[in-house]
């Protein structure tokens, strides 16, 4: 009885935290809208850089396939966060198509594309993999690894914080959001006992 009480408890505690992680990735999401409203009214990408959409897709698809079922028995709140994600940064990735010049406009789209040959190869190879415990294994390993290259994405900014003296190209709202999605899936993947999401989002608060 005592066990069963404890098990509800943490059913429950990982619920919220999925919960509140989706909350917390929802407004982590639509923290570039004043961006991308500033480049429709002037026409223009100005300084922006499209490189952190295109991080940010990639490590949304990856992760969204890793909470799918084929891969994950149970980490379904993975899956619905990041595939929202993965809805907003092709949205972003268009406009920034849109407005960008020409020759960052042709390196864009060659990133996309990338990004989407590259998960076609990592789905359907996962899939060619028999074992479950090996794909599940196989696919924690890159979706940690996709987090770094979302987590390397941010140095551009940075950057250009520096170069400009201006946080205006990194708004506290984003870093708050990070902050806390961080927070909530890390105790998700605590209340879950799965490694792979505790310990990216772990390196994430880090």
């Amino acid at each position: 009885m005592v066990f069963l009480g404890s098990f509800q408890t943490l059913s429950i505690c990982k619920d919220a935290a999925g919960i509140a992680g989706n909350i917390s990735a929802l407004v982590l999401f639509v923290s570039p809208v004043p961006t991308f409203r500033r480049i429709i009214r002037n026409e223009s990408t100005e300084q922006f850089s499209g490189l952190p959409y295109i991080y940010a897709l990639l490590n949304c698809i990856i992760c969204a396939w890793y909470g799918s079922p084929l891969i994950s028995s149970d980490n379904l709140s993975v899956t619905t966060v990041n595939s929202v994600g993965a809805v907003f940064q092709i949205v972003y990735i268009i406009l920034f198509i849109i407005y960008a010049e020409k020759t960052e406009k042709v390196r864009v789209i060659g990133l996309l594309l990338a990004v989407l040959g590259i998960f076609a190869v990592i789905v359907i190879g996962s899939l060619l993999i028999i074992d479950l415990d090996v794909r599940h294994v196989a696919i924690g390993f890159l979706s940690s690894a996709s987090l770094v290259s979302m987590l390397a994405s941010p140095l551009f900014i940075i950057n250009l914080v520096i170069k400009t003296r201006s946080v205006e190209f990194m708004p506290f709202y984003l870093s708050l959001s990070t902050f806390l999605m961080s927070t909530s899936f890390l105790l998700y993947g605590i209340f879950s006992f799965d490694p792979f999401i505790y310990v990216r989002f772990s390196y994430l608060l880090q």
